[in-house]
């Protein structure tokens, strides 16, 4: 681990103002000059610890004010501060009640010990998941190498990797509460260094490999996320959440996915339908979604809007077993609803 300074920020703006001057926006792993923002740090501190990331300073912002808050509205909707813990979000009666899936996702992601310390901007600007990305020994695509390990490389292991959208970068991103914020069609409050904030959609927030393969968000180095923000649900709002790991205990995801519909009876009027670990980022069904939407909510019509998500589908020599999981996932999703 390289040597770093430490600075304890007091406000955005402080935190802001002690970014170098020459931050580098290149990938991680490609300067020593950067500064870098920490909050739960427990991403940051791997990548500092494997020798990937080596900043010079490291700007502290678990302690700024007012970011650690939940607040709602039944007409404006919840804001969620970026340093509120996993563990607060978990225990947290109103987004129980009126985002039943986020609910679900972050009880089931990490630890309890790595929800306390874990917080919601963090999780969601986490690195993606590939063993060769976060190694210091290859030098893939994302960092700037010249081939993808996990697919090219002679026995290449891929089997944890994405299976659409995986043409160029076949890593996963690793946040599965960003799959349920995304079905509940949030939004991303920045601020950048000169004070001004901009919101943006989670599906605008998220950089396909395919779009620009250096970046996973369109995060700056010289700006910070404030707050998450959900919209008011309404009263047919209903939600699910399903997540399939490798072992019983808190594991990574093999395939998650978030469902939010709008329902009259026994039907879909209108449906957002989100995957998790099946793209570079949290993938959104616009074919499941259409499948759907309009019809009874019943055995049939749920497996043909998850064989609908699958279309797109094109696994890797090592992670078929995928699909099925995605079909399975998606279907007792939609059916918890009903």
């Amino acid at each position: 681990m390289n040597k770093f300074s430490w600075y304890e920020a007091k406000s955005i703006e402080d935190a802001l103002e002690q970014v170098n001057s020459t931050v580098s926006e290149e990938l991680y792993g490609q300067t020593d000059k950067a500064s870098v923002f920490k909050s739960g740090g427990i991403d940051v501190f791997d990548w500092v610890k494997e020798g990937l990331l080596k900043p010079v300073k490291i700007i502290n912002i678990r302690n700024i004010p007012d970011l650690d808050m939940i607040s709602y509205d039944k007409k404006d909707g919840m804001s969620i501060g970026c340093n509120v813990t996993l563990s607060e979000m978990a225990s947290n009666e109103l987004i129980k009640t009126n985002y039943l899936a986020l609910h679900q996702a972050v009880n089931h992601a990490a630890t309890p010990q790595l929800r306390n310390m874990s917080t919601l901007g963090g999780n969601i600007v986490q690195r993606n998941r590939c063993w060769y990305f976060r190694s210091a020994d290859h030098d893939c695509f994302r960092k700037g190498g010249d081939r993808c390990y996990a697919r090219h490389s002679e026995n290449g292991e891929n089997e944890n990797h994405a299976i659409i959208d995986n043409g160029t970068c076949v890593s996963v991103h690793a946040s599965s509460i960003s799959t349920a914020l995304m079905a509940f069609n949030a939004s991303v409050v920045i601020v950048n260094e000169e004070g001004k904030t901009k919101e943006v959609s989670m599906d605008e927030f998220f950089v396909s490999a395919g779009e620009d393969i250096s970046m996973e968000t369109i995060l700056g180095a010289k700006e910070i996320i404030k707050e998450i923000i959900l919209p008011a649900p309404t009263k047919n709002t209903k939600s699910a959440y399903i997540k399939q790991v490798a072992r019983e205990s808190y594991d990574w995801s093999l395939g998650d996915v978030a469902v939010v519909f709008e329902v009259s009876k026994d039907t879909c009027k209108s449906a957002s339908i989100v995957l998790g670990a099946a793209a570079p980022v949290p993938y959104r069904s616009i074919e499941a979604q259409e499948a759907i939407e309009n019809n009874t909510i019943n055995s049939v019509n749920a497996l043909a809007a998850a064989e609908a998500a699958m279309s797109k589908a094109r696994p890797l020599s090592k992670n078929g077993y995928k699909v099925p999981i995605f079909v399975s996932a998606i279907k007792q999703a939609i059916l918890e609803i009903s």
